[in-house]
Order: C-alpha cells, then sequence, then structure tokens
C-alpha cells in the first residue's frame, strides 16, 4: 500500500536530520526453496527499509537503494546508512524516489542516474537526474529530463530506467492517471518510452524525431504505466506494464511503435468491469498487441533477465515481480511467445517492488511495504 502524507524533501535536510547509520547482520531465511527446476535459497541483507522502489549495485560491492518518501539508502555489509544530496522531491501515494542505475561504466565515470516525482502539492512531473556519490554523499547533481506535461501529483510517473548497448537510455513514463487518452498525444511525454543521450540530450537517431507532432524524445507510446523493463542478451527491450482490471501486460519495445493504450486494450473497467471507456477494441491492426497478457492480475513491478551461471536452468528466461500479486514469475518464452510460467516466492515476502539480477550473478529483491527489506536468492547448496 501507498502513504498518502504529501512529503517534500530537500537535501539540508537529509543531510542533517537523516545520516544516522543502522547495522543488521545478514540472515538465511529460508535454506532451500524448491521450483520446478532450480533449488533456491533466500537470505535477507537488510531490513527496516521504508517503502523501497528499486536497488543498484557499486563496483565496490556496495548496494544503493532508493525508498519512495525517503530518500536513498547506502548499504555497505550489514550497515545502512541514509544518502544526504538528494535534490528535492515530493512524495505522495505512487511519487517520490523511484528508480536507481549505475552508468555501464560506472566504475570509471562514478555516475548513477536516478528518477524522482518533481513539484508539489498542486503539479508533479518525472524527472530525471545523475550524480557522483562521495562517502554517503550525492555530488555534481545534474537534473538531465522533466516530463513536458504537469499533472495533479500521485499516479503513474513509470520511472524506470534502462541502458542499451549503444549508450543511450531509456526511460519509462506513466500516463499519470487523469486523462489516460494522453497516451495517445504524441507531443505529450505521459504514457511513453522517451530515449536520451547519457547527459539527457536527445540522440539524432530517435524514431520519431524530426517527425511532424511529436516530441523528439518519444521511443515508443500508447503505454499506461510500465514498471519492468530490461535488456535481453538479443538485444530486445522487454516491459512489463500495468493495465486497468486485468489487462496487465508484457510488451517487446521497438522503436516509434504505438503500443495501443487506452485505445485497445485486454483490461476491464475497474468500477463497472466492462470494456474501459476510451478502449474502441481489445486489438487494433496498427497498433501493438502485448505478446502476453498477465492472468490473473500481477501488477507488476521490478523485470530482470537471467543470463547467470548460478541459474543455469533458467538461462534466457524473464524474472517478474508482482505487488498485489505477492509473486515472482518465472518467464519461459520460445521464438518471442509465453510458454511457461513459475511462481517463485509466492506470499513469502508480500509484494514485490524490484527484481534484478546482480553483477555476482544473484538475483536480489526488494518487497515493498514500511519495514521493508532487501533480498538475494541463491542456489541452495
Amino acid at each position: 500500500m501507498f502513504r498518502s502524507k504529501p512529503v517534500l524533501f530537500a537535501p539540508a535536510l537529509l543531510a542533517v536530520s537523516l545520516a544516522s547509520a543502522s547495522v543488521f547482520a545478514q540472515e538465511t531465511v529460508e535454506s532451500n526453496i524448491s521450483t520446478q527446476y532450480q533449488d533456491m535459497r533466500l537470505v535477507k541483507l537488510t531490513e527496516g527499509l521504508s517503502y523501497p522502489w528499486a536497488v543498484t549495485f557499486l563496483s565496490d560491492g556496495r548496494y544503493l537503494v532508493t525508498e519512495r518518501s525517503d530518500g536513498m539508502q547506502l548499504i555497505d555489509g550489514g550497515e545502512k546508512t541514509q544518502v544526504s544530496g538528494v535534490p528535492e522531491f515530493y512524495s505522495t501515494n505512487q511519487g517520490g524516489m523511484l528508480d536507481v542505475v549505475t552508468h555501464p561504466d560506472y566504475a570509471d565515470n562514478g555516475w548513477i542516474y536516478f528518477t524522482y516525482s518533481k513539484g508539489d502539492e498542486s503539479s508533479t512531473v518525472p524527472a530525471l537526474a545523475r550524480a557522483r556519490l562521495e562517502g554517503s554523499e550525492l555530488i555534481d547533481v545534474e537534473e538531465l529530463f522533466t516530463s513536458n506535461t504537469p499533472t495533479d501529483p500521485g499516479r503513474h510517473y513509470g520511472g524506470r530506467i534502462l541502458f542499451l548497448d549503444d549508450g543511450t537510455l531509456l526511460l519509462t513514463i506513466g500516463d499519470r492517471g487523469s486523462e489516460p487518452m494522453r497516451a495517445q498525444d504524441t507531443m505529450d511525454h505521459s504514457g511513453t518510452v522517451v530515449r536520451l543521450n547519457a547527459d539527457g540530450s536527445v540522440p539524432e537517431d530517435n524514431p520519431l524525431r524530426g517527425k511532424e507532432g511529436y516530441a523528439e524524445e518519444i521511443y515508443s507510446y500508447g503505454h499506461r504505466n510500465i514498471q519492468g523493463i530490461v535488456l535481453n542478451s538479443a538485444g530486445q527491450v522487454w516491459v512489463t506494464e500495468h493495465g486497468p482490471r486485468g489487462g496487465d501486460e508484457l510488451n517487446l519495445v521497438e522503436p516509434g511503435k504505438n503500443y495501443g493504450w487506452p485505445l485497445a486494450t485486454l483490461g476491464r473497467d475497474y468500477g463497472s468491469e466492462g470494456p474501459f471507456p476510451d478502449a474502441e477494441a481489445r486489438e487494433l491492426d496498427d497498433m501493438q498487441g502485448p505478446v502476453y497478457e498477465f492472468l490473473p492480475t500481477l501488477a507488476p513491478s521490478g523485470l530482470a533477465y537471467v543470463d547467470s551461471e548460478h541459474f543455469p536452468n533458467w538461462q534466457g528466461n524473464l524474472l517478474a515481480g508482482g505487488l498485489s500479486a505477492e509473486r515472482i514469475l518465472r518467464v519461459l518464452m520460445e521464438e518471442g511467445e509465453v510458454i511457461h510460467l513459475e511462481e517463485l516466492l509466492l506470499q513469502r515476502v508480500g509484494r514485490i517492488r524490484d527484481v534484478r539480477q546482480g553483477p555476482d550473478g544473484h538475483i536480489y529483491v526488494l518487497n515493498d511495504q514500511s519495514d521493508a527489506a532487501l533480498f538475494r536468492i541463491e542456489p541452495a547448496d
């Protein structure tokens, strides 16, 4: 569940009042969890996180974890320290501090990228920034991008970041919840995936750049609220996306394509359970349909691609986290089609907020609650 009280944080407040550290000794929660093809061990690395949103991995073995209302935590072994120097962000409902990733060349350049909701009680926009970490402080903070249409705060920010092999990045932006048809407005960033250079500039080869009536940052559009995004070994971009009632989707995102929301959706209206009011059909020929619809509802959040030698029987699979579903779905595909699903961690740790494969080849999981934890999935002995 989400906290509804608005919170506005400034760097000075974080530095002065939130600089305390706490220590936690990691513990094995379950030593052997049997699954169809891979027995696994669940280890808790830290606890006491407040509605965390994302985890990323530093080259020295430490972790950064964002907390939606409280900023960012640096986790070093058993020690958890509040990071100071974060830019102002506005937290209410689904908004606040969101994703965090390191640059592919982080060991050389030190850049950390993160998203957050920027604004106040009247309106907010999703924003992207980068910074470097010095001790437990963010320095050299640069705001790189803000969505172009301020909206009533609280819903459908998207906010996931993915670096591509060419050094550009993709950023997901939700439709913001109030007017779904904005996802079909090609001058509005809402309901899109945008593509940027690492410095926030617009790549010259963006698919819609120079096309009249299209914002030049847009990579794809017609999305509702993408909460999982990953690049597979073939260079394909896969996303998991919230539908309305039902209609949660697995999509293969390709440049310049329209993914249909809200004109084409498999989901239903929340109130009546009839067709969604703006929908013209479940599918439309000139729009991209989903590769797979998650039924029952997954409420997706966090997506990992497995190529780790630790999990040989999961090679090439996707691991899709679910919030209300309280599970991870292992998704096996062949030739672009889903052929098998397996539930992992069903109701073992609660709502799943993030799922990532770490540089050590293990799987990292954040749950979503007021006293949350960072977990690691390892192969069982």
